[in-house]
C-alpha cells in the first residue's frame, strides 16, 4: 500500500478558494480509485470526491459545482479544487487510495471556512 500525505488545508473566508494535495509514496497508476473524504467531530468520515483512472469523477451533492477532482499519475498526486467555499464545508480532509474498506488514508489536513 502507499503511504500518503495531504497538503493545503488552512483559514478561508466563505466564497474563497483552497486546493489540496495528496501526494503518494509509490505510484498510483493501478490504483483505479482515489478520493477525498472528510470528518467533522461526532461525525461519520464522509466522501467528498472520488476519480477512477478513466477520468470518472463522482461528487457529494453537497460540493457539486464547486469542488473539482483531479489525478497526475506522473507525479503520483491527486487534487481537489475547492471554490465557493462554505462555512459548513469545515472538516479534516483525508485522501484516500484504493477504497475506504482495504485502502491507504492519509494523516488529514484542517480546512476551516469562517469570517
Amino acid at each position: 500500500q502507499v503511504q500518503l500525505v495531504e497538503s493545503g488545508g488552512g483559514l478561508v473566508q466563505p466564497g474563497g478558494s483552497l486546493r489540496l494535495s495528496c501526494a503518494a509514496s509509490g505510484s498510483i497508476f493501478s490504483i483505479s480509485v482515489m478520493g477525498w473524504y472528510r470528518q467533522v467531530p461526532g461525525k461519520q468520515r464522509e466522501l467528498v470526491a472520488t476519480t477512477s483512472n478513466g477520468g470518472r469523477a463522482n461528487y457529494a451533492d453537497s460540493v457539486k459545482g464547486r469542488f473539482t477532482i483531479s489525478r497526475d499519475n506522473a507525479k503520483n498526486t491527486v487534487y481537489l479544487q475547492m471554490n465557493s467555499l462554505k462555512p459548513e464545508d469545515t472538516a479534516v480532509y483525508y485522501c484516500n487510495a484504493g477504497g475506504v474498506l482495504y485502502g491507504s488514508w492519509g494523516q488529514g489536513t484542517q480546512v476551516t471556512v469562517s469570517s
